[in-house]
């Protein structure tokens, strides 16, 4: 899961932070984000299976909830992810040699920090680049970090890092985290071209750190998208509140039931919704109706889960090997650490 946002920043706007500054790069504006609204729900919404991507579940409302998502006793990857941090920051700040921590769709950045921390100790760490659509969460952790680390430079980067890898800032020596298992949100091709895509931006020395979620009991994976809560349901049925805002559109999200299961063949959960009756919608900004029958199931979100030598072989196709790989005691998560 993945957050996008509006970022509405100035481009390189310096913003004074006590004794450092967080530089500001943005990307976005208004019409970037608008005309990708537009086409990907004029363009799910036509489609037969209906489907809308993911990156939509997040306004200020389903950032909320995503953070309590990730507080359930159910949904365990960011627990593992942590653990795996908190044991081997250490490690892999040694082994990346890194002076640059460059974060792709960095939210709030509290893991971040835990690299952060090992690099400092290890005497190398000098700059520090999150990657974000979301501008104000993006600013807020900048100014958090900056403040926690006053020799730091950091220059947050307002960006889609779907469409804008090229423009990253490509000084000091770089450990590229893509961090949270969001690696998953990518069906296989776009995995493909992503990564390949990565890979023509390092330089020798950089280095590309990629946590994702293992395969494991159906059971225990279906439970981590639908708590006995609700709050993934309510998570899920927020991007219809999103077009609904955005898009002059009328769904009523309640009635929408929230779908969660998982894909053995494919080996990915997917989040759907299904109408509990006919209807037909209309998103007046576009001069679209879309009619569902009742029980249709739009698909609204696939998290990948990987086996460790299918995750290697992703990799080595896009031209990285594999320099240290860690996973939690439970066998659950995975942090890989790459190289071109």
């Amino acid at each position: 899961m993945y957050a996008y946002s509006h970022c509405d920043l100035s481009p390189g706007g310096p913003v004074p932070v006590s004794q450092s500054t967080v530089r500001v790069i943005n990307h976005l504006d208004q019409d970037y984000l608008r005309q990708a609204l537009e086409h990907d729900v004029r363009t799910g919404l036509s489609a037969s299976p209906k489907w809308l991507p993911p990156k939509w579940f997040y306004d200020e409302a389903g950032s909320e909830l995503f953070s309590r998502i990730t507080r359930l006793p159910e949904y365990y990857p960011t627990r593992r992810e942590l653990a795996i941090l908190r044991s081997r920051a250490a490690d892999l700040a040694a082994a990346s040699g890194a002076d640059t921590l460059v974060e792709l769709g960095s939210g709030t950045s509290e893991k971040t920090e835990l690299l952060l921390e090992a690099m400092d100790e290890a005497g190398r760490l000098r700059a520090y680049t999150p990657v974000d659509v979301d501008a104000v969460t993006l600013v807020a952790a900048a100014r958090r970090l900056a403040g926690r680390f006053p020799e730091l430079t950091v220059q947050a980067v307002c960006a889609d890092f779907e469409r804008h890898l090229a423009l990253l800032p490509r000084t000091g020596r770089r450990m590229v985290a893509f961090l949270g298992g969001t690696i998953g949100n990518l069906e296989p091709a776009a995995r493909a071209v992503f990564l390949k895509e990565l890979r023509a931006t390092l330089r020798p020395g950089d280095t590309f750190l990629l946590g994702a979620d293992l395969v494991k009991d159906t059971g225990r994976l279906v439970a981590a998208y639908d708590d006995s809560a609700g709050v993934t349901a309510a998570f899920n049925r927020n991007v219809l509140r999103v077009i609904n805002r955005d898009l002059a559109a009328d769904f009523d999200p309640e009635a929408f039931e929230h779908v969660a299961l998982y894909d053995e063949r494919q080996e990915w959960i997917e989040m759907r919704l299904r109408a509990t009756r006919d209807m037909r919608v209309r998103v007046g900004a576009l001069g679209l109706d879309v009619s569902f029958e009742e029980g249709e199931e739009m698909r609204t979100e696939i998290s990948a889960k990987f086996r460790p030598e299918g995750l290697r072989e992703e990799l080595a196709a896009a031209g990285f090997g594999v320099r240290r790989r860690f996973t939690d005691p439970e066998g659950d998560f995975t942090l890989v650490l790459a190289a071109p």
